[in-house]
């Protein structure tokens, strides 16, 4: 049967055994790794929305340019 590694956590290159924690910082360690998690989600949420808009807002400039042309050849 394999063993489990016990956990650890690295303060300022510091590494901390889960076994010589306290339950305060056991608690407080996993809100930290949480809100990576959660932060590392974000980002990547937000590079997604970031693109999209990218997109949209090229097809609006691209959008206005055609309208643009067919008003001058209207003049013509």
């Amino acid at each position: 049967m394999a063993k489990s590694e016990e956990k650890v956590v690295f303060i300022n290159d510091v590494e901390l055994k889960e076994s010589d924690m306290t339950d305060k910082q056991k608690y407080l360690a996993q809100q930290v790794q949480d809100l990576t998690n959660k932060q590392t989600r974000l980002q990547f949420e937000l590079d997604q929305v970031n693109a999209s808009l990218g997109v949209f807002k090229q097809a609006l400039i691209d959008s206005t340019k055609e309208v643009s042309e067919e008003v001058l050849k209207e003049k013509e």
